[in-house]
């Protein structure tokens, strides 16, 4: 769970310009932050860099500032912190890959060669890759299921608005919650007031309505669609179907070699349930019937790093992973340790009928390749959070989409690609999926914007990339929704897919000033002991406010009856015009 931002700043030693982007947390030495090229740490800069416990971490020219904070944390958890626990609470450095993933996605410089087991191999480089950079470190995955406490989030927020940022990208959230009860709704609105915008991820709890989490106005709230690229890895049966599967495994099958199929079920050992075989758990496989076998092995249950060591400890030499009903129609490569293909729920069910019909079922798993101009691309990811918000639906969220599927990127070499203590192989890029990833991509869009505009108001920014973004897909046709592959709708996508080219030249803006935000608040009911929280003067509210005239680049009415007329207040930042 990760943040960023960003601001125009002095140029590099060639004449660019660049930004300043915040993260969470940051492997320093990743080519993606390398500061070749890049002048003096610019004058205004106010920030430190905070080193762990002996872990050699280091600023740079481009890296140029790295605080951790966890007093609340220690203030909340502290009877439970061991030695070494507490030890490695004590560094800003990315142990897990997300926070190095996030922020290289938003402001990594250009690297060549970039791949996953040399898959995808091409160029990586952040949305705006000129940035300088500076890491605030407030998760812990450490701890529990990861614990982000809000008094370090606000303490960190506090920090890097004084440090000089410009834009927050913000990778990290939880339940919806009111906003004066939600940390990174009250942080948020203060890096606003400041002229920093703060662009958040919607949450990856899709596709169930009502999802959404970082709702409030002055956040830009981010879902994650898929792109145009695809790693594919064909599954061909005896019977001579040919099946897609998707995969990144780095070993492969001899090509055009059968070998005899099973499923986990049948490859059980004898005091373990059927459940468990089927799904592949740790140590369910008995060696004397799963080797030399491909196994198929059913979603859900433990990791899927596991389902994989489980098979190899079994001696197959490879896997087929199908989806359970729920996970439906939206398979993913993803980095096995042996070869293997993942496959969609309707697929798994034609494999397992051919198994049951056959008396000797063999199978071959192709190597994988990088396939790109996939059609219909993007469409909507299942596992993204949709709306309405529940906090309040007059406000359509989320706001808008972006590339969030298969994402290559920096990574940290502290952990494995798949995150499993199974794993040992250690890569410098790797290939994530979730709404984190498709937050970063619109920070580093917003960061072009405010070097172009630097007099923008963060809500001038956000209207600009929101009524120029498209609801096509590259067929164009309306996107569709992953989970259904039916057309989706504003409560997936918001107002659509980010187009940055777009978004220099808007025509007109909606803008907002801290004053309309407060306003709303007063709409909603806040008294002068909530607004205390968002206000550092006393504010006295209007004696009527509509929320349906609040000047949001969407309209939401969510009781609608009759007749209704909204009023919105346009900003013309483009030519001369009526």
């Amino acid at each position: 769970m990760d943040g960023v931002a960003i601001y125009p700043n002095e140029g590099l030693a060639t004449g660019q310009r660049k930004k300043r982007v915040w993260v969470a947390r940051v492997w320093p030495e990743s080519r993606s932050f390398s500061d070749e090229g890049y002048g003096p740490v610019p004058s205004r800069w106010c920030g430190v860099c905070q080193s762990g416990n002996g872990d050699k971490f280091h600023c740079s020219r481009k890296l140029i500032g790295a605080r951790y904070f966890n007093k609340g944390l220690a203030a909340s958890v502290g009877d439970q912190l061991n030695s070494s626990l507490t030890t490695s609470l004590s560094t800003v450095r990315d142990l897990h890959g997300h926070g190095s993933h996030t922020l290289s996605t938003a402001v990594g410089n250009f690297v060549p060669g970039a791949n996953v087991f040399g898959h995808g191999n091409g160029t990586a480089s952040g949305g705006s890759p000129a940035a300088r950079v500076a890491a605030y470190k407030v998760c812990w995955p450490e701890v529990g299921d990861g614990a982000c406490m809000d008094a370090d989030i606000l303490a960190a927020f506090d920090a890097a608005i004084s440090d000089g940022v410009d834009v927050f990208s913000l990778s990290i959230g939880g339940a919806p919650a009111e906003y004066f009860e939600d940390g990174i709704a009250i942080g948020s609105f203060h890096a606003v007031k400041n002229g920093i915008t703060a662009v958040a991820s919607a949450g990856n709890s899709g596709p169930t309505p009502g999802t959404v989490s970082n709702v409030a106005p002055w956040i830009f709230t981010i879902v994650a669609s898929t792109v145009d690229r695809a790693f594919t890895s064909y599954i061909t049966l005896g019977n001579k179907k040919k099946i897609k599967g998707m995969s990144l495994s780095a070993t492969t099958l001899p090509r055009r070699k059968y070998y005899p199929l099973i499923t986990g079920a049948s490859a059980k050992l004898d005091d373990v349930s059927e459940v468990d075989a089927n799904l592949c758990e740790l140590d369910s496989l008995d060696p004397r019937k799963a080797k030399g076998k491909i196994v198929v092995c059913l979603q859900g249950g433990g990791g899927t790093t596991e389902k994989g060591v489980a098979a190899l400890r079994a001696g197959a030499v490879g896997m087929i992973l199908t989806n359970d009903k729920q996970s439906g129609n939206e398979a993913f490569p993803f980095a096995h340790v042996l070869p293997a293909a993942d496959v969609n729920f309707i697929d798994g069910q034609t494999i397992y009928a051919y198994i049951n019909a056959t008396g000797k079922p063999t199978a071959n798993i192709t190597p994988v390749k990088t396939v790109l101009g996939i059609k219909p691309a993007p469409s909507m990811a299942a596992f993204s959070s949709r709306g309405p918000s529940f906090i309040d639906p007059e406000i359509l969220k989320p706001d808008i989409s972006a590339p969030g599927v298969g994402i290559i990127a920096a990574f940290s070499l502290a952990s494995s690609p798949t995150g499993s203590k199974f794993d040992k192989r250690r890569i410098p890029f790797n290939l994530l999926f979730g709404t984190s990833m498709a937050c970063p991509h619109v920070s580093g869009v917003v960061g072009l914007l405010k070097t172009l505009y630097p007099l923008w108001s963060p809500a001038a920014i956000k209207s600009a990339i929101m009524t120029t973004a498209t609801t096509l897909d590259n067929e164009e046709k309306p996107m569709k929704d992953s989970s259904t592959n039916d057309t989706a709708t504003p409560f997936a996508y918001g107002a659509g897919e980010v187009t940055p080219n777009q978004a220099m030249d808007p025509g007109l803006v909606y803008d907002l000033t801290i004053d309309d935000y407060l306003n709303y608040l007063c709409g909603r009911g806040y008294n002068t002991s909530l607004l205390k929280r968002f206000a550092t003067k006393p504010f006295a509210c209007p004696k009527s406010y509509s929320l349906s005239d609040f000047n949001y680049p969407s309209i939401s009415l969510s009781e609608l009856s009759g007749e209704v007329t909204v009023t919105r207040r346009a900003k013309n930042v483009g030519h001369p015009g009526t």
